[in-house]
């Protein structure tokens, strides 16, 4: 999941808002700092759960990223709204876990990341149990014709690990 996040920082650039969705564990947080080292930002990407939001400003002159984890939010915009990540968006990679009917009016361009743990693996407890179906699938002119994930060399929408 960080090697696909670091792999994806490369399409990504100020503006762009990512919506992560997975069950717990999926590895929601993991993508998020492989993102963050692709991005080149300060500090440790952890999960924001508790603090909401964290913003890692860039060492190479890139986008800060903003991690945001929705799950302890309740519906809708409105608590969206007091963190003003409409104000970080312009100039930041902003990226929102459980962020499901919360945030998609944020922005009409958006990247939805799906991740799926893969179920039933034949040898539970091997490398197989970590394996990770991940859907990519982008909204508005932003991602559409050759900036869509799919197209891009080196980056499927398909399986990942």
């Amino acid at each position: 999941m960080s090697a696909l996040g670091r792999r994806l920082a490369a399409l990504l650039r100020p503006g762009d808002l990512v919506m992560l969705t997975g069950e717990l564990g999926a590895g929601k947080t993991t993508l998020t700092r492989g993102l963050g080292e692709g991005l080149g930002v300060r500090g440790a990407v952890t999960s924001p759960t508790f603090v909401i939001a964290r913003v890692h400003p860039s060492l190479t002159g890139g986008p800060a990223l903003v991690h945001v984890d929705a799950y302890r939010l309740g519906g809708g915009l409105d608590e969206m709204e007091d963190l003003d990540l409409d104000v970080s968006l312009p100039d930041s990679v902003v990226v929102v876990e459980w962020g499901d009917g919360k945030v998609e009016e944020l922005s009409d361009d958006r990247l939805h990341v799906v991740i799926d743990r893969v179920v039933g693996a034949v040898d539970a407890g091997t490398e197989d149990d970590d394996r990770r179906t991940v859907t990519l699938t982008g909204y508005g002119e932003r991602w559409s014709g050759e900036a869509a994930p799919g197209r891009s060399p080196g980056l499927s929408p398909g399986p990942a690990e």
